[in-house]
């Protein structure tokens, strides 16, 4: 059974938790800045995370900058709760990893 996109207004309470993301081309996206050396420690937590949730990001890493855009396939690609659960999982992640939001 595919999980029920967010309705707009469901998004933006979301988004009000969820410092650094943002919604860009069907994605709930974030960036954030870190210590190069802290980068791989923060991905393989990621990793974990998202497997123990079974549902992924697309992760983007160019220097100090850890880039994540979610959705979810068996919803058509809208954003649902799997995503704004995820993302919320990711920016404690980020935090622990002294990663902070990057506009």
């Amino acid at each position: 059974m595919a999980t029920a996109p967010l309705t707009r207004a469901e998004l933006d309470q979301a988004l009000t938790g969820l410092p650094g993301w943002t919604v860009k081309e069907g994605f709930l996206t974030a960036n954030f800045k870190a210590a190069r050396a802290d980068l791989p420690g923060l991905y393989a937590a990621v990793a974990a995370a998202e497997d123990e949730a079974d549902h992924h990001a697309a992760i983007r890493i160019l220097y100090g900058t850890i880039s994540f855009a979610l959705n979810t396939h068996d919803a058509d690609g809208a954003i649902t709760a799997e995503d704004t659960a995820l993302a919320t999982r990711i920016t404690t992640l980020a935090t622990t990893h002294g990663a902070r939001p990057a506009g």
